[in-house]
């Protein structure tokens, strides 16, 4: 029997599970069944985890069958939790700062735009607030001092955060009656299935430039932490939706 792939051969789409057969009365039961994030690991990404759970989670024991060194054990590790949705990625991430510089900081009391209502609850609160993502972990955002942009513990420091970002994707969740699909930037490139336009991921994809068939980095669990925070937008498993607050402002 051949192992369940979650990837197109020919176009590398997402594949999904349309029907399923009884072995032994022939029962056959049509749908479309959503893969887990288990059958989306790589087989690399298998293969260390079965030898993790046969060793029992140890690593030392674990190092010493796959003939590999400690850090790049853990490294693993780190990765596959990530891959599982048991853990967020933290590499590269920002220092949070003692003080937080506002002078720049302007934002249109008046506008409607999700950008200056951040602004205004961020400066509001001293530049610097505490949200909770979807699994309840605590993420530090503060202001940074150029006005234009933000930072966060949880978001890597080679890139820049502005906030013209929340508003691609508030408009992209106006265009699709309130609600996106987050889509999955760590697995996909932008423009496949999980990657394209009509995802959050893809929008911000869009919003920094990227070209289709790019890889892109994936801060969909901050951004959405971000629009709960501000009640723009309500962070659910798998999608982010315009809150009705927000959806009365527009009109």
């Amino acid at each position: 029997m051949s192992k369940l792939i979650a990837e197109c051969p020919v176009c590398h789409g997402e594949l999904k599970i349309c029907a399923l057969k009884c072995a032994d009365c022939g029962l056959e039961l049509r749908n479309d069944f959503k893969l887990s994030e288990f059958d989306l690991l790589s087989e690399e990404d298998y293969k260390f985890l079965i030898c993790f759970l046969k060793n029992k989670g140890s690593l030392k024991s674990l190092q010493e069958e796959m003939g590999i060194s400690y850090p790049y054990a853990k490294k693993k590790l780190d990765t596959l939790l990530v891959n599982l949705g048991l853990a967020e990625p933290e590499e590269n991430i920002f220092t949070i700062p003692e003080e937080i510089e506002m002078d720049n900081l302007y934002f249109d009391k008046n506008s409607v735009k999700a950008s200056e209502i951040i602004k205004k609850k961020l400066k509001e609160n001293g530049g610097r607030v505490t949200v909770y993502t979807l699994r309840g972990l605590p993420c530090e955002v503060w202001a940074n001092s150029d006005g234009n942009s933000f930072s966060s513990n949880k978001l890597p420091s080679n890139v820049t955060f502005t906030y013209d970002l929340f508003d691609a994707v508030v408009d992209l969740l106006v265009s699709q009656n309130g609600h996106a699909r987050k889509g999955n930037g760590r697995n996909y490139k932008f423009g496949e299935p999980e990657c394209d336009e009509t995802t959050v991921v893809g929008a911000l994809a869009k919003a920094w430039g990227r070209k289709k068939g790019e890889s892109v980095i994936d801060p969909v669990f901050v951004i959405a932490s971000i629009l709960d925070w501000a009640d723009i937008a309500r962070n659910t498993s798998g999608e982010l939706v315009l809150t009705a607050s927000y959806r009365s402002k527009l009109k």
